[in-house]
């Protein structure tokens, strides 16, 4: 069950009882039936246990789609996107690696999907048998969607029915403007990449040029010139 308390600010999660952190390391590319198949596993390490796991990416895909299924009223941010060329390149392992250590973080402080059987999971099966035990079980939960409402444990204290309408318009005012908002800005972030790759990265290339060129001039006296400062302008 899931505990609701009454803050100062209104109804929020109760803590987690036993909060923990958990880290992400040593991403290792590896092969199965005989070489025909290469991933790259990650050795993931709850605090609380100490007890390192490796996990592939389509196992995040799974706890990520499990945490979607189950909690429909708690936002769950994205997993870095999947590749399909370039997944063993360097920059690419280290850049997913990050973004996976970003994620889990997120999971690991929330109150509610941290408690998340799903993830304990996750977290510490080490069995390849098990594994698949506490996958089943998983996706077999019935308290998913609106039937995980059924496991809030509620404030004792009554509530005023005005006061609880208010708060639910002012949050659906919030959100609706939020959502609005967060497109705009995405069509507007989207527009200025555009202009960057296209026209405006001449225009920086142009100038890039211009002061490749005084630093060129500043070569020509050498009793006079500053290394560093070439150097910084020419970079």
């Amino acid at each position: 069950s899931y505990t609701i308390e009454m803050g100062p600010k209104g109804p929020l999660w109760k803590e987690s009882p036993q909060p923990f952190s958990c880290s992400i390391e040593d991403p290792t590319k590896q092969t199965k039936f005989k070489g025909i198949k290469t991933y790259i596993s990650y050795r993931v390490t709850p605090s609380h246990t100490g007890h390192p796991v490796y996990r592939r990416y389509k196992h995040f895909d799974w706890l990520y789609n499990r945490l979607l299924h189950k909690f429909t009223v708690i936002s769950v941010p994205h997993l870095p996107e999947k590749q399909a060329t370039g997944r063993f390149e360097e920059d690419f392992i280290e850049k997913r690696k990050r973004r996976l250590i970003l994620w889990i973080n997120h999971m690991t402080s929330h109150p509610v999907l941290s408690q998340y059987e799903g993830f304990e999971h996750f977290l510490m099966c080490g069995d390849d048998k098990q594994w698949k035990l506490g996958k089943r079980r998983a996706e077999k939960d019935e308290m998913v969607g609106a039937h995980f409402m059924l496991t809030f444990q509620i404030p004792n204290e009554h509530q005023d029915l005005q006061d609880v309408e208010e708060r639910v318009d002012s949050f659906k005012a919030f959100a609706k403007k939020m959502d609005d908002s967060v497109m705009q800005l995405t069509h507007v972030a989207s527009e200025l990449v555009r202009k960057h790759l296209g026209g405006f990265r001449k225009e920086f290339q142009r100038l890039g040029n211009a002061f490749q060129n005084i630093s060129q001039a500043f070569m020509l006296d050498p009793p006079h010139s500053s290394d560093g400062l070439n150097n910084a302008i020419s970079h």
